[in-house]
């Protein structure tokens, strides 16, 4: 059972990692910086309620700082972790929800992850004016959010219909 548990949750990194940096490679939505669709948290949720926290704490982990060098983006781990961290606590406090409001677990999973990278960037850059952008991230994060977990839940939903 371990090592099934242990096939998955690589498997789910790796779809993770390839979506993160494909991802990473598109232009921008908007005009405004630090707005992206957050597509690999995806695999953080399912994960989350297929494997466990644990599983899905090593996926979210792993994604992140392979991620961050891969695509060499190393300055914004920080960021990252941060904000991918609160995020994680927020999923595991509400992983309890139904699977059919798991959208509403990824809005405030994902509005959580905005508020840690306000922090994190506050923190390097010692400039409390950047918690001004807050209104528009959390609104971003709200769409966005509310995108991934509806492709979460609709992907546990097909899966459990299926057997």
């Amino acid at each position: 059972m371990k090592t099934q548990k242990l096939t998955r949750c690589a498997l789910l990194t790796a779809a993770a990692l390839v979506v993160f940096v494909i991802e990473s490679q598109i232009p921008p939505l908007t005009s405004i910086p630090g707005i992206k669709p957050g597509l690999s948290n995806i695999f953080t949720l399912f994960a989350l309620q297929v494997l466990g926290p644990g599983w899905a704490f090593s996926l979210f982990l792993i994604r992140v700082m392979l991620g961050s060098i891969i695509t060499g983006q190393t300055m914004a781990l920080l960021y990252s972790l941060s904000g991918g961290l609160l995020a994680f606590f927020v999923m595991l406090a509400l992983r309890k929800m139904p699977s059919d409001r798991l959208w509403v677990c990824s809005v405030f999973a994902a509005m959580a992850h905005n508020l840690g990278q306000i922090a994190a960037a506050v923190f390097m850059t010692g400039t409390k004016e950047i918690v001004y952008y807050l209104p528009v991230l959390l609104l971003s994060g709200i769409v966005t959010g509310a995108f991934t977990g509806l492709c979460a839940q609709l992907v546990l939903h097909r899966l459990r219909k299926n057997g």
